[in-house]
C-alpha cells in the first residue's frame, strides 16, 4: 500500500499567505511544464457541470490536477486535488481543493499583473465582489501597491461590504461605484471576477496602457470581455492552447473581428520565460486570460503540501497500487 496524505479544506484554510501562492503559481507557469486545457461535461438536464484539468511540473516534481462537480441536485460544488510525485509516479496527497481555490486564482491572476501591468499602476478597478474577487484583490495587492481600488457589482449591498471588509484590510482606498464603467475609468489594472455570460464593459472606454485580467469565464460561448477589449490588446492567456479551446472572449472576437491564433501574443509561461516579451509599452493595453489550468493548482498544491508535512497536518490513508490490486480476482 502507498501511504498518502489527506488534507482537509480547514487545514489548508490560512496554512500559507497571499505572496506565498502567487510564488509558488509564478515558478509554475515559468517551468514550462506539460498541461492541457480543462475538460468540461455538461448534463443540461441536471443544470450541472463535471470538470477537470492535469499538469506536469519537472522541476517542482509534482504532478496531478483538478476535478470537480458543480451545480446538479445539491446546487453546490466539490472539489478534489490529486498530487502525485512526478518522477515515481506515486501518491502524495488528496487535498480537499475547496478553500484553496480563490487564492491559487487570485495568485494566478497576480502573476499576470506583475508580468503585464505598469510598474507605475496605482489604481485598480475590480468588477466582482464575491470569493474569487477577494482572491484577485489580496494576491494582486501583492504585487503593486495600488492606492485606489474601485469595485462594481450589480447588487449594491454586496459592493458596499465588500469595499468596507477590505477598507479594514488594506491602506488603499477601497470604495463602491454604481456601474462597471465607474471602475474601468481612470484605472491602470482592471479585473473581472464575475459569472456573467456577457461583457461588462464597453473596451473603447480602456485607456491606452491599462492592463486587464479576465478570469470569470472558461466557456465558448460566454465571456466577460468583449471583441474590442481583445482586439485592441495584446492579449495573453494562461495556456495558449486554452484560446482556442474555451477562451470565449477570444473565440469570439475570432468570429466577430477575424482575429486568428496569430493573435495570441503567447501565453503566461512565455512570458515569463522570456520566450516572448511581456509588456512593450507604456500605453500599450494588455490583456491577460485566466480561466484555469493545472499548472496553478498543482504548484499551489505541492506548497501546501510541503507546509503541512513540515507542520504535521493531514492523515494518512492507504491507496493500493496497481501491481497489488490490479489482479482481477
Amino acid at each position: 500500500m502507498t501511504e498518502t496524505l489527506f488534507l482537509r479544506s480547514e487545514e489548508l484554510s490560512g496554512l500559507a499567505t497571499p505572496s506565498e501562492y502567487v510564488s509558488a503559481v509564478r515558478e509554475g507557469y515559468k517551468q514550462q511544464g506539460s498541461a492541457a486545457p480543462r475538460t468540461k461535461l455538461v448534463a443540461e438536464d441536471n443544470a450541472g457541470m463535471l470538470t477537470g484539468y492535469l499538469a506536469i511540473l519537472p522541476e517542482t516534481g509534482a504532478m496531478g490536477g483538478y476535478t470537480y462537480a458543480a451545480g446538479f441536485g445539491d446546487k453546490d460544488v466539490h472539489f478534489f486535488l490529486p498530487l502525485f510525485d512526478a518522477d515515481s509516479g506515486r501518491p502524495l496527497a488528496l487535498l480537499d481543493g475547496a478553500s484553496l481555490n480563490p487564492f491559487k486564482t487570485g495568485a494566478t491572476g497576480a502573476v499576470g499583473v506583475d508580468a503585464l501591468a505598469r510598474q507605475d499602476a496605482r489604481t485598480l478597478g475590480l468588477i466582482g465582489s464575491g470569493a474569487q474577487a477577494r482572491g484577485q484583490l489580496q494576491a494582486t495587492m501583492t504585487v503593486r501597491p495600488f492606492e485606489t481600488v474601485t469595485v462594481y457589482s450589480p447588487t449594491a449591498e454586496s459592493r458596499e461590504a465588500f469595499a468596507d471588509a477590505m477598507n479594514d484590510r488594506y491602506d488603499a482606498t477601497v470604495r463602491p461605484v454604481a456601474t462597471s464603467e465607474a471602475a474601468v475609468e481612470g484605472s491602470d489594472v482592471v479585473i473581472t471576477a464575475t459569472n456573467a455570460t456577457e461583457p461588462v464593459f464597453d473596451g473603447d472606454r480602456l485607456e491606452p496602457g491599462t492592463h486587464v485580467t479576465a478570469m470569470g469565464q472558461y466557456d465558448p460561448n460566454v465571456r466577460e470581455i468583449d471583441a474590442t477589449t481583445v482586439e485592441r490588446a495584446t492579449y495573453v492567456p494562461d495556456l495558449s492552447a486554452r484560446a482556442t479551446s474555451d477562451a470565449g472572449a477570444f473565440l469570439q472576437a475570432m468570429d466577430e473581428r477575424g482575429l486568428t491564433e496569430a493573435d495570441i501574443h503567447g501565453d503566461l509561461g512565455q512570458v515569463l520565460a522570456e520566450e516572448v516579451p511581456g509588456r512593450t509599452t507604456e500605453t500599450e493595453i494588455t490583456v491577460f486570460d485566466s480561466g484555469g489550468t493545472g499548472i496553478e493548482t498543482v504548484a499551489a498544491a505541492h506548497m501546501l503540501y510541503e507546509k503541512a508535512i513540515e507542520r504535521d497536518l493531514g492523515e494518512y490513508i492507504d491507496i493500493a497500487p496497481g501491481s497489488a490490486a490490479l489482479t482481477g480476482e
